[in-house]
């Protein structure tokens, strides 16, 4: 018996022995080493250490980095991915919005003030010494139509004058060339005193000089001024009445610098006033001022609006709005949606199963409703995370501080790979492209995108930074000339012409287009550089100068699109 139960227990301990060796042996090799325990500030998430203790930036207490996937972790083929699952989703209050395409429109509003016409104002004066008999129009405000009487004067030179028409009319008709001057002369003395050709005409028929004359109302308005009483004694050019006509008035409305690119003449303007705020008064941008106010920072702009009923007076505070269309169809994405770092702008692209990209976009101008024109950096239909975004933030900063404590032996290569994309970058930047106009006068305004010149309206021409460089502001000057083109004159420095004493302008080298200079030397001997005018592309020239029609500086052909026809024609013909 004893030696059953011996046997029995030697092959339950060989039996142990074999499965707690092949269990250990699995479990060793498939169990992973323990990671490290690492410690973060929940103010601070950038500070990361392997031991517990106090932030050193705000001195709270280090809290140890949860190890599981429960939160948020990044994603093995993209670093910059990360994955939050649904609860965290929903503690984080994180909420989604698509990038839709659509106008952009730009509302400018600000304030103005309500003032007179300028080119409806008059003055009433007299152009002689005398005495206000008789007083017509004898309040200010008072609205008076043309041709109804102001006042009455008494003056000895209108009298003389009176007498000598009728002395010269008394003569009766007569074939004497003198006696018709003499005639013409005092009426027209008459006229020049502005008395009216009724008032004339009624001296002819009553002949009797008349003590008073009547002046009268030059144009329909409202009296603004009046300085005329009644038996002041008035001097040649005294200014006596100023009448305003405000069937049309003017608004000033003042503009800040940053919305004058939004502004444009004859854009339609809105405003309101505070005594009828249940309507809406439509006018038009008629004049763009081309001073700014140094002390408020803001451009005035004039405004002229229709003013039936007399609603709109001058001296009125008015609440302006200025809408303009930017862009017909643009990318627009809500400006809650975007971190601002200062030195780059960055959304998060919400993924499926969770995950989550964070993303550099470029944007442009600021539109309604609060969104912003996204130049580069997001597709259409794609989702972007509008709430919670600076959690996603703290959690990828967080996130790629552990990678960096984990694995420390990558960082010298991490660094010599962004100071090898940094060079990359720059060089980038060094040879990127600009686009300038072709005129040389307005060579020295840079755009960073193709299009139309905003001056002359030419097509931009794309140059290479390096070959920016080369040229002088403004172009390099070959010499200077008079404005005007039929004087010719050709100075090699600043001054005045000769001819007509106006001041020279400077003639610069037209710039080359980019790549246009990296041609074939076997095509560039065998086809000459042909030449055209920007004006006149029907006809080219095998050799610069200027236009025979314009004078304007002859351009290469490849930079005037207009002239391609013409070029191969010219081509064919001298092939042989």
């Amino acid at each position: 018996m004893k030696k059953i139960v011996l046997t029995l227990f030697i092959l339950a301990a060989l039996t142990s022995g074999m499965l707690w060796l092949t269990g250990c042996g699995e479990k060793s090799d498939a169990a992973p080493a323990k990671a490290k325990q690492l410690y973060t500030c929940g103010m601070h998430p950038q500070v990361i250490q392997d031991h517990p203790g106090n932030c050193p930036i705000c001195g709270m207490k280090l809290t140890p980095i949860r190890q599981s996937d429960s939160g948020g972790t990044n994603t093995a083929e993209n670093p910059s991915v990360i994955a939050i699952d649904a609860v965290t989703r929903q503690n984080m209050n994180l909420r989604t919005t698509a990038v839709v395409r659509g106008p952009l429109r730009k509302t400018v509003r600000t304030v103005g003030t309500i003032d007179y016409n300028e080119t409806a104002l008059a003055d009433v004066t007299t152009k002689f010494k005398g005495w206000i008999e008789k007083l017509n129009a004898d309040a200010t405000g008072q609205l008076v139509h043309r041709g109804e009487p102001l006042f009455e004067v008494y003056s000895p030179e209108l009298y003389s004058a009176q007498v000598e028409y009728l002395l010269a009319s008394n003569q009766g008709p007569t074939n004497d060339s003198g006696s018709a001057m003499l005639h013409e002369t005092a009426a027209n003395k008459l006229k020049f005193y502005d008395i009216s050709d009724a008032q004339i005409a009624e001296l002819e028929k009553t002949r009797q000089p008349r003590k008073t004359l009547q002046f009268v109302a030059p144009m329909d308005g409202f009296i603004t001024e009046k300085m005329a009483v009644q038996g002041q004694m008035v001097d040649a050019g005294m200014k006596l009445y100023r009448l305003a006509d405000l069937g049309i008035v003017w608004i000033y409305a003042q503009i800040y610098e940053q919305d004058l690119p939004y502004l444009q003449l004859g854009q339609e303007a809105i405003v309101k006033i505070a005594s009828l705020p249940d309507r809406e008064f439509r006018g038009r941008v008629t004049f763009i001022y081309p001073t700014l106010d140094e002390k408020t920072r803001t451009a005035k702009v004039r405004l002229e609006f229709e003013n039936p009923g007399y609603f709109l007076k001058p001296g009125m505070f008015v609440s302006v709005q200025i809408a303009s269309e930017l862009a017909a169809s643009a990318l627009l994405v809500p400006d809650s949606a975007v971190l601002r770092s200062g030195q780059k702008n960055t959304v998060f692209i919400a993924l499926d199963n969770g995950k989550f990209d964070a993303r550099t976009v470029v944007l442009g101008p600021e539109g309604e409703g609060g969104m912003y024109q996204v130049v580069n950096g997001l597709n259409e239909g794609e989702r972007v995370v509008s709430s919670g975004q600076f959690m996603l933030d703290s959690e990828s900063q967080l996130n790629e501080a552990i990678e960096k404590m984990r694995e420390p032996t990558k960082m010298p290569m991490e660094r010599k790979s962004s100071a090898t994309n940094s060079t990359t970058k720059s060089i980038a930047v060094d040879e990127s492209t600009v686009y300038v106009c072709p005129m040389p006068e307005h060579v020295s305004i840079t755009y960073d995108h193709p299009g139309n010149c905003p001056i002359c309206n030419m097509v931009l021409v794309p140059v290479t930074s390096g070959d920016l460089k080369n040229l002088q502001p403004g172009g390099k000057v070959l010499y200077y000339t008079c404005p005007m083109p039929e004087h010719a004159i050709h100075a090699d420095k600043p001054g005045k012409c000769p001819i007509c004493a106006m001041t020279l302008i400077p003639v610069m080298e037209v710039p080359k287009a980019a790549g246009a200079m990296r041609t074939n030397s076997t095509t560039d001997s065998a086809s000459p550089t042909l030449y055209a005018c920007a004006m006149h592309p029907e006809r080219v020239f095998d050799k610069p100068g200027n236009c025979p029609i314009c004078k304007m500086e002859l351009m290469p052909t490849s930079m005037v699109p207009e002239a391609k026809a013409a070029e191969e024609k010219w081509r064919k013909e001298h092939a042989h």
